[in-house]
């Protein structure tokens, strides 16, 4: 059965199709299904960011984005659908919102030569741009998050974990086993027992998991969640008392949709961020004049500030950076998938050019290059204030243990490689 798919174009662009004169940005949303509250915000925040740069500068380099939007309902096999339904009508790049989706498309994008961000989730050897040519995930990893998780809690100790105790509550997922195997390896150097309690799709029975916590009183809990599972997860905690502050969610752990459902109970929950979360930023005010004031803004136009809408306009911004880079490269505007993938190996976050983008201060900067697609591995640690329903940032971003990381990524994607019989090259 065809997926019916849902075609933005935005401003003025131009009707579909490789031969016009337009950048496609596919979007592979799910604003449906039990996972529909995370990812709602997240494509409001991709399309409004496209929406604006077609209506305040007339595209990239003078091209008109044609964003095509595809629901998957959080699906893998729907994820594919939407893939193989667009990527002939001009498809720059891909950002399946998904680790389920982006381990089925990286050999088929890389074989169709067309890239994939995985921001912050996917495959997380993927950061070896010499195995995986056609796969970005910066500007940091699951690795990243939960080596700086530990880290946190290294800082928190006095750099001593040895007889703590940490939990691993996650999603029984692709996604949720991403950072078991860098936990039993920082586990080894740190010298801390690790507990693993996987959670169900879609993750609202947690009783028996929350039961086993408050019987074996583990010193911290690292929660690796998305959807009602986090909803979920937290109210547990609070119902047993858990202290919150010994509760640490990573990037997809931590949007407000997670923490308001338990209240006042949630206070003082931490979660992980490679971004800034609120609407400080310069690039609001441009949103309020070219988009929302307008009427042109995706959705219901009730995300504005939250941390996954953030997400999705930090995601939008880096792609359209990337096409501009590209554009750079090439000499020309008219850019294709090949073309982007190479805007986005040499794609450059500077503090100024954050700031030129009324961004500052809101992400960490970083330098992709063919051997490095995972971008600086940098995060910071937020808290929750159920006062004044705001995320609080309470560290400087955190650098991840890059000599535990490399080795693991050497590792896995060599076996990557081996298995697939690629040869490790920078071209």
């Amino acid at each position: 059965m065809k997926l019916k798919l849902a075609t933005l174009a935005l401003g003025t662009a131009l009707a579909a199709g490789p031969a016009m004169a337009e950048l496609v940005f596919p979007s592979l949303s799910y604003r449906t299904g039990p996972y529909a509250a995370n990812g709602i915000p997240f494509a409001d925040g991709y399309a409004d960011y496209l929406t604006l740069v077609n209506e305040r500068d007339g595209g990239i380099g003078g091209e008109k984005i044609n964003m095509i939007e595809c629901e998957t309902g959080y699906n893998t096999e729907k994820g594919v659908e939407c893939y193989e339904s667009t990527k002939s009508q001009g498809a720059l790049v891909y950002q399946p919102l998904s680790t389920g989706i982006t381990y089925q498309l990286i050999p088929k994008a890389t074989a169709d030569g067309i890239p994939i961000h995985s921001l912050g989730y996917g495959r997380t050897s993927a950061k070896n741009g010499k195995v995986f040519s056609h796969v970005f995930n910066y500007p940091a990893n699951y690795w990243d998050g939960a080596s700086i998780a530990v880290k946190h809690l290294l800082d928190e100790n006095g750099g001593d974990l040895s007889s703590k105790t940490i939990a691993l509550i996650y999603h029984n997922s692709a996604y949720g086993k991403e950072p078991i195997r860098t936990l039993e390896e920082l586990s080894e150097k740190h010298n801390f027992d690790l507990t693993l309690l996987p959670v169900d799709h879609p993750g609202q029975e947690q009783k028996s998991q929350w039961l086993q916590i408050r019987r074996e009183k583990p010193d911290y809990v690292l929660m690796w969640g998305w959807g009602v599972m986090n909803q979920v997860a937290i109210q547990e905690a609070a119902n047993i008392r858990y202290p919150m502050d010994q509760f640490i969610g990573i990037w997809w752990s931590g949007s407000e949709n997670d923490v308001k459902p338990a209240g006042k109970a949630a206070d003082g929950y931490k979660a992980l961020n490679f971004h800034a979360p609120g609407d400080d930023f310069a690039v609001y005010d441009a949103l309020e004049e070219h988009v929302w004031s307008a009427g042109k803004g995706a959705g219901a136009g009730d995300q504005k500030g939250t941390v996954l809408y953030n997400r999705g306009l930090y995601a939008a911004m880096l792609a359209v950076e990337a096409a501009r880079k590209a554009q750079e490269i090439h000499g020309t505007m008219q850019i294709d998938a090949s073309m982007m993938r190479d805007g986005l190996e040499q794609l450059s976050m500077t503090e100024a050019k954050m700031e030129e983008l009324g961004l500052k201060d809101f992400g960490p900067t970083f330098e992709a290059s063919c051997e490095n697609h995972g971008g600086s591995g940098k995060a910071a640690v937020n808290q929750w204030d159920a006062e004044s329903g705001t995320w609080e940032v309470i560290t400087d971003y955190i650098q991840s243990d890059q000599e535990v990381l490399d080795a693991l990524i050497e590792e896995d994607s060599a076996a990557y490689a081996a298995e697939n019989n690629i040869e490790q090259s920078c071209s």
